[in-house]
């Protein structure tokens, strides 16, 4: 990196903490609508797989889920939005350039985390209250398995997929053509769904779902992969990415 793409996220840290301070309504706002986006995203892909389900070639509605799930990114990116997972890279890469604290990113996590959750928490209820497109045997054929991941696995597959998502994030915010952001959002988002990591904001929006619609889901084990997943998303945004980013491009 640059000193100029550097100084593009360190910038982008001080934004955020700036905003966040200055309107916090207006900034949990757009943590809200990072919400919406995700379980948009959710949905889309959810329904996709759903309709794969029963043709010959299940595994297309995995691979053609998986590119219809990047929308979210997208739409964050071009539209506006703050999503947790994108701010660990941003927020860390400011305060290991010293540009903001870190009670000031912990700030910024803590309340975009609780915005995302608000989002997903209402769009999905309005997903299920529409009747969710016919997929509560969908969702009830892989929540199961989503929740018996082994405890270490859950936690490595959560940093995978963020270290996944903060490279398009930072593509976002690095490349300035718009086709150029889409392709590189795209590759690197499909490429994390596509493997089967886990992702804590797009997981509110699953659990909320299935919490809805399948009988006997635990919720207790829902916490659990929440807690798992979100520590692992952090340490793949903050400590896998930004961290090397800071000291590859250090210039003192």
């Amino acid at each position: 990196m640059n000193q100029e793409d550097v100084q593009k996220l360190s910038n982008a840290a001080n934004a955020k903490i700036t905003l966040l301070k200055n309107d916090f309504f207006k900034y949990f706002m757009r943590a809200i609508m990072a919400g919406f986006f995700i379980v948009v995203a959710m949905i889309f892909s959810n329904v996709v797989g759903n309709v794969f389900s029963g043709a010959e070639e299940p595994a297309w509605g995995k691979f053609l889920g998986a590119l219809v799930f990047s929308i979210a990114v997208l739409l964050i990116s071009l539209v506006g939005g703050e999503l947790f997972t994108g701010n660990n890279l941003v927020m860390a890469f400011g305060a290991f350039d010293k540009k903001i604290s870190w009670g000031d990113a912990a700030k910024v996590w803590v309340v975009s985390y609780i915005g995302n959750f608000v989002g997903c928490l209402i769009l999905s209820l309005i997903f299920v209250w529409a009747g969710a497109s016919g997929t509560a045997d969908y969702f009830a054929g892989f929540i199961g398995n989503k929740l018996a991941i082994p405890a270490g696995q859950m936690f490595f597959r959560a940093v995978l997929c963020n270290f996944f998502v903060c490279l398009g994030v930072l593509c976002g915010i690095k490349l300035k053509s718009e086709a150029a952001k889409f392709l590189m959002i795209v590759m690197c988002i499909s490429g994390f769904v596509v493997s089967g990591f886990e992702h804590c904001v797009a997981n509110m929006g699953i659990f909320v779902t299935a919490g809805c619609l399948v009988p006997g889901v635990s919720i207790g084990a829902m916490v659990k992969s929440m807690i798992i997943v979100t520590l692992g998303n952090m340490a793949g945004g903050a400590l896998l990415l930004a961290w090397p980013l800071r000291k590859m491009s250090a210039d003192k």
